[in-house]
Formats: C-alpha cells, structure tokens, sequence
C-alpha cells in the first residue's frame, strides 16, 4: 500500500473514532432524534395525511356526462326511421348544511393529528430526557463503584499486612476478602447498568447515533420550575393531549351535524338534449332524493354516541392531567428536599465518619469491622444523593412533557 493511502486510511479511522466517542449534549440528542425517529417521521406523515383529507372534503362532486346513440325503425306508417342521439349532464349540488359540517370534520381532524403529533414530541423528548438522566446516573453509580473498589483493594492490601506481621486477627481478612468481593461485583453490575442505559438512549435517538457514544451532562443541572399555580394555567392552556381532545370533540360535533343533514334530500341539476328523425329536444330539470325509507338513524346514532364519547373523554383528560401536574410537582418537591438534605449534611457527615474510621484504624483505635460500616454508610448516603438527582430530573422532564413548550 502506498504511503499516501496509508495516511489517508488511518485518518479515516481515526475519524471514526473520535466520531464514535464524541461527547454528545442533551441539545445534541434531542436534535438527532427529531431528525431520525422512525415514529416521529410516521407521525408527520400522519399529520399530512389528515390535511389531505381536509382536501378532499371541500372538493366539490363530479358532473356526470351521459351520451347514447342507436338506430330508430319505424313501425307504423308515416314514421321515419333513422339514427337517434342522446345526451344527458348531471350535476350534484353540494348543499352548504353537508358542506360546511364535513369540512369542519376534517379541519377538526387535522388539528387533533397535529396536537397528537405536538404531544408525541413532547413525550419523546421528556422519555429521552429521562434516558439521558438515567445515563448520568449510572455512569455516576459506575464511577462510585470504581472508587469503593480501589478503596477495598486498599484496605484489603493494609489489613493483608497487618496479618502477615500479626498485628491483626485472621478473620479481619476474611471479612476484608468478602467485602472486596462484594465491591468487585457492585463494579461488574455498574458496568453492565451504563451499557444498558446507553443502548436504551440510543434506541430512542434512532441509528443515526454510533453504538459507542458518550454523553456530557451534569445531573444536578436541573432547572428551578414556577410555582404549582402557574403551572396548572400553562399546562390548561396548551398541553396538547388536552387540544387533542378538543378536536376530538370538534369533529365529532362536526360528524354529527354532517349525518344530520344527510336527512334532508339532495339537489342534482339535469339537462339533456335528445335527437331522432322526427324531434328534437332539449330539457332541463332538477332531481331530488327522496329520504322516504333511510331516515339515517343508525349513522345519527352513532354520531351522537361519539360525540358523547369524547367529550367524557376530554373531562377525564382535564382531569388525569391536572392529577399528572399536581403529582409530579410533588416528586419534584420531595426530591429537591433530599438532595438539599443530602448534599448539605448528611453525605459529608457520612463521608468525615468514614475518614476518622480510617485514620483511627491505622492508628489501632477501632477494629476493621467499624471501617466496614462506616465505608458502607457512606456509601448508602451517596448512592442515595445520586438516586434523589435522578428523580428531582425525571420528576422535571415529567412536568416539561405536560407543558410541552415548543423546542427549539
């Protein structure tokens, strides 16, 4: 291979790699997803589909051409055989009682594809939100894991020597043997929670994302929310599942005044011309449907019961998302006061606890069995800091879903 393609050939992997490592954003994800989640592109389709049928219920019908031809014979004196000719139009008249309530119908039904599209995003967003959080916190619990391992290997190595120069008891070994075990195991399954939480992330962003990716983030930057109040009037004023119902009702309003017009009998405007050997002649006329025997009971019924339908399933809406809102504002609350509680005191308590333990071990105050609990208080404290920033985050990208703010 020639110098030149061998430069060439091991930039492009290198490339590659720094692609596949790069670190990637919150913004930088979210960004990726919109532009490569299969769901999100069919839900767009699915928006165009609805205006397509918006379309077609303001065309207006069809005229219908009819021509016919054929030889006359006679069949009594004085008639006059020869060639005959026909010629009919008719065209349908589109009452404005059906017009106006089915295009209403459909224009109600592209609103409510649009909002369902609106809140799909929103909820893509807010379950990648979460996923990206979730990530942080294992790559956290990872790290922590590594951290209590290498201070096990350490205090294992100190009490190792401590029993070979029989300045401790066998069964601190023992005990000191089992623990690093543990700590081993907690780092394995720390390791195997990161990957998964990745592949997870990547599931939602779509293929577009490299299987080997890191993220940057902080899971502590959580922003500070406006109170309940104004919350609950932001989220009554435009979360789209709620304008999803609304049209929902909408176009059930709309259907049933469309079925109800059906009742009333439809207009076609006729004129023909016909031709024989003898005549000519032209007519024009209207044609009226007569609604003697198809009332439209079972459509109208139907109609009535959608339209029931959805307004009882816009209250329940109203109702399930303030109880959402208020729910979530809860857990956000709860989980603010325990990181506070938590970073504030109870993780550095737990932390100077396990530093005197230590140093009073060294010095032969205390027996390995207080370095032990005083490694594992803190340890709980901490995985516990960790876990009460991932749901301060998730109990946030909660509310960010339901208030469905447009992304940028």
């Amino acid at each position: 291979m020639k110098p030149r393609y061998r430069l060439a050939s091991l930039l492009f992997l290198l490339a590659g790699l720094a692609s596949a490592q790069a670190e990637h954003t919150l913004d930088d994800l979210l960004r990726q997803a919109r532009e490569s989640n299969r769901s999100l592109l069919a839900g767009r389709e699915q928006v165009e589909v609805s205006r397509a049928a918006v379309s077609t219920a303001g065309a207006f019908p069809n005229p219908e051409l009819e021509i016919m031809a054929g030889p006359a014979r006679a069949r009594g004196p004085g008639a006059n055989p020869g060639d005959t000719r026909s010629i009919a139009l008719t065209q349908p008249i589109d009452l404005p009682g059906r017009r106006g309530p089915r295009i209403a119908a459909a224009a109600a039904g592209l609103d409510a594809a649009q909002a369902g599209l609106v809140a799909f995003e929103a909820d893509l967003v807010a379950r990648l939100r979460v996923q990206f959080y979730e990530l942080l916190r294992r790559e956290a619990e990872l790290k922590a894991a590594r951290e209590d391992r290498k201070l096990m290997e350490d205090i294992h190595s100190r009490i190792a020597l401590r029993v070979e120069t029989g300045e401790a008891a066998r069964y601190e070994l023992i005990k000191a043997d089992a623990e690093m075990l543990n700590a081993q195991k907690s780092a394995q399954a720390a390791a195997l929670r990161v990957e998964q939480a990745r592949s997870s992330l990547r599931r939602l962003v779509g293929p577009a994302l490299p299987a080997s990716f890191s993220v940057k983030g902080d899971l502590d930057a959580v922003p500070v929310l406006a109170p309940l109040a104004a919350l609950q009037a932001e989220v009554g004023a435009r979360n789209p599942e709620l304008a999803r119902a609304r049209a929902e009702a909408r176009r059930a309003e709309g259907q049933l005044a469309y079925e109800r017009a059906q009742r009333w009998p439809t207009l076609a405007l006729k004129a023909s011309r016909d031709e024989d050997p003898d005549l000519r002649t032209s007519r024009l006329g209207l044609a009226v449907s007569l609604p003697l025997w198809d009332r439209r009971d079972g459509p109208v019924g139907e109609a009535v019961a959608n339209l029931s339908r959805s307004r009882h399933e816009l209250a329940e809406r109203e109702f399930s998302l303030a109880q959402s809102l208020q729910s979530a504002y809860q857990q956000y609350e709860i989980a603010q006061t325990q990181v506070t509680a938590l970073e504030s005191g109870i993780v550095r308590q737990a932390e100077s606890a396990l530093k005197a333990a230590e140093a009073a071990y060294r010095f032969g105050e205390r027996g390995i069995l207080e370095v032990l609990d005083a490694q594992r208080v803190y340890r709980a404290a901490r995985n516990e800091l960790i876990t009460a920033r991932f749901e301060l985050a998730a109990a946030w990208a909660e509310i960010e879903r339901l208030r469905a703010l447009p992304q940028p």
